[in-house]
């Protein structure tokens, strides 16, 4: 008694009255008591062999399940944005999935802000100056709007009315919130999305405030105002403290920060300029916001 007190860190006694209620609760005695110890009965004997054996398939799981952790396969949930998804992500992915093809991938598309705390997803990549408290990750790369337009068309972009705007669901945005402090009235257009902004600029419906990655290689589009420097953000790869050292997890978020590297002049916009925009048709202004 004395001895497995020790051993499980416990007082003597402690010892005693748990094995007074294990035999209780069986209705059978495990241990004949004795002057010198404890000596187990037969059906103390056949306990603790289904003890060892539970024990040990415990333990077979355990090592199963931490190696399963360990090599990078499993399903990974990831959160972006449309535009993200649209013009940046989809090779990314491409590549990912064919030197990882154990690792499966679901994607949630949303403009909104997310909760990885609440695990909404596992890793989310977004454009943000002020990632959420409680996660962690990494900057990646920084993050340039401009204004762009039809090309032939030329919107006055110092009035509100020029502007594709965006509704109340994307009130938290800086794009948002700079349109809403122009003169001469709100947009007379709004949409839901970025990616929604750019397809109706396209269409020739007005000037839209989008990221440079997804307005400078549509050349019927042309830069109507430079980046705003009060708009630059940058884009995060955020995980749930818990899942940073799971291994799916990890390479996945090793390999899309390597990607976007690679991928950082076209991400700030330095791919054109308002100058070379003007050759395309277009009349460009300078905003200073």
């Amino acid at each position: 008694m004395r001895k497995a007190a020790d051993q499980l860190g416990v007082h003597q006694s402690t010892v005693f009255r748990r094995l007074e209620q294990l035999e209780g609760d069986l209705g059978v005695r495990l241990f004949e008591r004795l002057r010198d110890g404890y000596l187990p009965t037969p059906a103390g004997d056949e306990l603790f062999a289904l003890a060892r054996r539970t024990e040990d398939e415990l333990l077979q799981m355990e090592s199963r399940l931490q190696g399963r952790d360990m090599r990078p396969s499993g399903l990974v949930r990831v959160t972006t944005t449309d535009t993200l998804l649209a013009a940046v992500l989809g090779p990314v992915l491409v590549g990912f999935r064919a030197q990882h093809p154990e690792v499966e991938l679901e994607i949630a598309v949303s403009n909104q802000p997310f909760d990885l705390m609440r695990r909404d997803a596992d890793v989310a990549i977004r454009p943000t100056s002020t990632p959420p408290q409680n996660v962690v990750g990494r900057r990646l790369v920084p993050l340039a709007f401009a204004g762009y337009a039809a090309v032939g068309s030329a919107p006055d972009v110092s009035r509100g009315s020029a502007w594709i705007g965006f509704d109340a669901s994307l009130a938290h945005i800086a794009p948002a919130q700079w349109l809403a402090r122009l003169p001469d009235g709100p947009p007379a257009v709004r949409v839901n999305s970025l990616l929604g902004a750019y397809q109706l600029a396209r269409a020739g419906l007005g000037c839209a405030l989008i990221p440079c990655y997804l307005g400078d290689e549509d050349p019927r589009l042309f830069r109507a105002a430079e980046p705003f420097p009060e708009m630059e953000s940058a884009i995060w790869l955020l995980t749930h403290p818990d899942l940073r050292r799971v291994a799916r997890v990890k390479v996945f978020m090793d390999f899309v920060a390597a990607a976007l590297q690679s991928d950082v002049p076209r991400l700030e916009g330095g791919l054109r300029s308002v100058g070379a925009a003007a050759a395309a048709g277009g009349r460009p202004r300078r905003m200073a916001g």
